[in-house]
């Protein structure tokens, strides 16, 4: 059965992804489903903001380009991009990695999902989804552990509480208050989520197979990690 046509954003925040963009890009514009891409780029010192712009001159119309001055954070990152994806008139709204650590063959499945769902989230630990066997027992664990505490502190019902892959139909973005999530990082993921479930959303997961980024470099740090886990203890009161 053939989707309704849909005008579909897709938000790319990137930083130093010189390696990955134009690759991606070129995937996502080669989808079945027609999507439009929106980069969001934090001054990337790599280049990458000036490959994003030549992208949208080859591709006008699919391809967008979103310049912040300075790196503020993910989070203020993929706001700015759901405001614009908003104003531009989007429909579905996606938040996607641009390092192909989430598959791009999902997003068509994704979008038949948001006929019928407000939020559909690409999951790593919903039935069937997988990580890369290139991570260690450690970092599985880690990840596995982060979730389990996360849902514990937040009453999260989602399973992958810091998934990054989520597609948004227009009207739940639009039922956030946008205004209000402070978090960065992997708490944005969370808030996000957090904000959605006590929202009434109807939210569903789709396994995903999350694979290790090939080129580039991980924007993860032990900081990063431990800010998560004690802001999670404010995210379980200040959202309301």
């Amino acid at each position: 059965m053939s989707l309704p046509a849909r005008r579909t954003t897709i938000v790319l925040p990137t930083y130093n992804e010189a390696e990955n963009l134009p690759g991606m890009i070129g995937a996502l514009l080669a989808l079945e489903s027609a999507v439009n891409v929106l980069v969001v780029d934090d001054g990337s010192p790599d280049g990458t903001g000036e490959i994003a712009d030549r992208l949208a001159a080859a591709h006008p119309g699919r391809v967008a380009v979103l310049h912040r001055p300075t790196k503020t954070g993910l989070g203020d990152a993929y706001l700015a991009g759901f405001r614009r994806a908003l104003q531009d008139g989007a429909e579905r709204i996606f938040e996607m990695d641009a390092d192909f650590s989430h598959p791009v063959a999902a997003v068509p499945v994704m979008l038949r999902l948001a006929e019928t769902c407000d939020v559909v989230v690409g999951s790593r630990y919903a039935r069937g989804g997988s990580l890369d066997r290139r991570w260690s027992a450690l970092r599985r664990f880690v990840s596995w552990g982060g979730n389990v505490y996360a849902r514990l502190v937040t009453g999260l019902e989602v399973r992958d509480t810091t998934a990054g892959f989520k597609c948004f139909r227009r009207e739940a973005l639009e039922r956030l208050p946008l205004d209000e999530v402070r978090s960065q990082g992997y708490n944005f993921q969370i808030e996000v989520a957090l904000r959605c479930q006590r929202a009434g959303l109807r939210v569903v997961e789709h396994p995903i197979h999350f694979r290790e980024r090939d080129a580039g470099a991980s924007k993860m740090t032990p900081g990063i990690a431990l800010e998560a886990l004690w802001r999670l203890w404010q995210l379980r009161y200040l959202v309301r």
